[in-house]
């Protein structure tokens, strides 16, 4: 050891003190390439976690989009089919009126007198009005055309009285003869400019050749341009002929594309269009701005089951061939589209809903660029702070050298431990746990505590959006149990308690109501109007769902409280025909098998509104159908008129009654259950209870249609008359 004055250089002291400053030398060294070392650990973490977020963001928002888009489209495209069926089964409701008024008329000529008739008027343009145009080689002076327009005219006031009652633009007949009988507003179109009445020949139009040709029931042209405006349209149209099979006439309504194609825009969302595709794979109208989408006359037209385009070929061909489709992804010039489709079963058309495929990931994207912005300001700020921070460490830990080696150990030891539990928590997270909760040790007052409030903040946020999507989820749910407790408030409707009359020993029946979606549209009812009569209903509302089941329930005890006031069944459905009319703002119709049952002598009396005919089976033999003349629905037209008839039943006979969704039960081949088999499988149990009789014919239903889907609500109702002395 040496002295210098005062210094001793080589002792005790010096060693620990140099000791102390190897040390504190090391420590620092060893303090800034532990806390590098972390830190880089950290941002390597950071950047995994941001990217495992980024990703999660993305494939949740995209899968939840897509799923609300599946949702929306199928929603949507139901809502257009019901809309579109129930444009074309007013036009065919129409036309059918019409045809068998026109049917009367020419088997019948004699029965009615020769009516005034003229051509166009100018200052009827504007009013709803008939005229007669005549073809260029007919002579208005023959006394037979005469003759023939002027029985031809009695059509024209049921023609306006049609078209007042519904959204049709005009209604118009052809003869072989060259005599056309149209009713519309546009007077003045057909005349010229000296005021004599156009020449125009219906015998050439395309609508009249393919009625030659048809085997007698309604029918849809393709897309043509109309005779009179130029605008395209599609004719809804029929051949009526007389008793001995000859063509009297052709009847026939336009349906133009401009009003069908506006109706479609202005119910479109934002990124969704509609369409209706053809038998022949032509667009009918369509709201897309789209080259293959167009509209065009037939002989024009392309059929989208031949295009370049295999996805959009082979997926129009499955959706004309009447199968519902699930969203499928098509290419297209002008992008990328989700498409499904549902047949419109009036027409045996397809309605395809299309939505933009992009804009199911604009959401992501713009979340996951917020989420970019947030990072890179915080690790901007990091970054600043880091740099501050070392600046600081580097004063500190110089002037700690200096005074107390011992404070550099403790002032390390508080930088690195925050770092280390921080990133021990990160990497203990799982793929499922993305929260990162503060903790009292990142409460360090500097960049590493901003560092953890970011993560923390982050974490919030994703977990807020997280939360979102449950909501989402939940209120689906709450929808599915609202619809669910309706079902209930449906089924509580309709008598469900059997034996229904215990006491009564004349008669027995059972009856049941199976809706093919949560609530139905179809209803029956039993009641007894006073001891010796049994009222007995069966109705199908038109249309499926929620609209349907609210006419349904408000149908049958309008029918109820009629039959209850002793009126005949004629006098019931007129009553409460012009009841239903009175607030049928949604046009929806009903057809309604009512017969009142005598019980002390088994005389049943009963009419039908356009229902099924109903299966009698005499005692001893066997099902067959009671068929009837058709009476017209209830709820379309006031001061409809029904026929009664008849069935006088012995005891031991028995009656059975049903919906169309008995017959019209589809397999996965499309072919319908038929009543040929629906009568078979009701002579396998003739003799059972009605109760083993619905079951029995139900079992047969199931065999025959198998896993295909119920398109239909099925209602049937069994009776066995056992006579008064039972």
């Amino acid at each position: 050891m040496k002295r210098l004055k005062h210094l001793l250089f080589g002792g005790i002291r010096n060693k620990i003190f140099l000791l102390i400053l190897i040390t504190i030398a090391l420590i620092t060294i060893s303090f800034f390439v532990v806390a590098n070392f972390q830190v880089r650990s950290l941002s390597d973490m950071a950047a995994d976690t941001s990217r495992k977020q980024q990703l999660s963001i993305a494939d949740t928002t995209v899968a939840v989009m897509v799923e609300n888009i599946r949702e929306h489209l199928t929603q949507t495209t139901r809502l257009k089919v019901q809309t579109t069926n129930t444009i074309f089964t007013e036009a065919k409701a129409s036309v059918s009126i019409l045809k068998s008024n026109a049917e009367k008329l020419y088997s019948f000529p004699e029965t009615y007198e020769l009516q005034e008739w003229s051509g166009p008027i100018p200052e009827l343009d504007g009013y709803l009005a008939p005229m007669i145009l005549l073809a260029e080689d007919v002579d208005p002076n023959d006394p037979d055309i005469q003759a023939s327009i002027g029985l031809l005219a009695n059509m024209a006031d049921l023609m306006v009285s049609i078209c007042e009652s519904t959204q049709a633009e005009d209604f118009y007949v052809a003869t072989p003869q060259g005599a056309f009988l149209s009713v519309s507003r546009n007077s003045a179109s057909w005349l010229n400019q000296d005021g004599t009445a156009k020449a125009f020949d219906a015998r050439t139009r395309f609508w009249y050749k393919q009625a030659l040709e048809s085997d007698g029931s309604i029918f849809f042209t393709d897309v043509e341009a109309d005779a009179n405006t130029g605008k395209l349209s599609l004719v809804c149209a029929v051949p009526v002929r007389n008793q001995h099979g000859e063509l009297c006439a052709v009847i026939g309504t336009d349906l133009f594309l401009d009003d069908m194609t506006e109706t479609m825009r202005a119910s479109d969302g934002n990124n969704g269009y509609h369409l209706i595709v053809n038998h022949d794979g032509h667009v009918v109208a369509s709201s897309l701005e789209d080259p293959e989408f167009r509209s065009e006359t037939s002989g024009n037209a392309l059929d989208l089951r031949q295009s370049e385009n295999r996805e959009l070929a082979a997926f129009i061909t499955a959706a004309v061939e009447g199968k519902a489709t699930d969203i499928t992804t098509i290419e297209l010039a002008s992008g990328t589209y989700y498409m499904t489709s549902m047949p419109v079963e009036s027409v045996g058309w397809a309605m395809i809903s299309v939505y933009d495929a992009e804009s199911t990931t604009r959401p992501a994207t713009q979340l996951i660029d917020h989420y970019l912005d947030i990072e890179s300001s915080g690790q901007a700020l990091y970054r600043e702070k880091n740099g501050q921070l070392r600046l600081t460490i580097l004063i500190v830990i110089s002037v700690l050298m200096v005074i107390l080696g011992a404070a550099a150990l403790i002032q390390g030891k508080r930088i690195v431990k925050p770092l280390n539990t921080m990133t021990e928590q990160i990497t203990g997270m799982k793929d499922e746990e993305i929260e990162f909760k503060m903790k009292e040790d990142y409460r360090t007052g500097d960049e590493i505590e901003i560092l953890a409030d970011s993560f923390s903040r982050l974490s919030r946020k994703t977990l807020e959006y997280i939360g979102q999507v449950r909501t989402a989820t939940a209120e689906k749910q709450r929808i599915a149990s609202e619809l669910k407790l309706a079902a209930g408030i449906q089924a509580s409707m309709l008598p469900h308690v059997f034996p229904p009359f215990p006491n009564r020993h004349e008669f027995e029946l059972y009856a049941v109501m199976d809706p093919a979606r949560e609530v139905g549209g179809d209803f029956y009812d039993y009641f007894l109007i006073d001891d010796d009569h049994l009222g007995i209903v069966i109705a199908d509302v038109s249309g499926k769902g929620i609209p349907a089941s609210l006419i349904m329930m408000i149908s049958k005890v309008i029918l109820q409280n009629c039959a209850m006031m002793g009126r005949s069944p004629s006098d019931v459905l007129a009553t409460a025909n012009n009841a239903i009319c009175a607030n049928n703002q949604e046009d929806m119709f009903i057809t309604v098998w009512l017969g009142i049952l005598e019980i002390s002598t088994g005389k049943l009396t009963a009419a039908s509104a356009g229902h099924e005919y109903p299966a009698v089976m005499h005692a001893g033999g066997d099902y067959e159908l009671w068929k009837n003349k058709h009476g017209f629905v209830v709820g379309v037209m006031e001061g409809t008129q029904w026929a009664e008839y008849e069935l006088q039943m012995q005891p031991g006979d028995r009656l059975f009654l049903y919906t169309d969704g008995v017959p019209e039960a589809t397999s996965k081949e499309n072919e319908l259950f038929g009543t040929d088999r629906m009568l078979e499988a009701l002579n396998t149990v003739k003799d059972a209870s009605p109760e083993d009789v619905l079951k029995g014919v139900r079992k047969a239903i199931d065999n025959f249609v198998k896993d295909a889907e119920q398109f239909d609500d099925l209602t049937m109702l069994s009776i066995v008359y056992k006579g008064p002395q039972a």
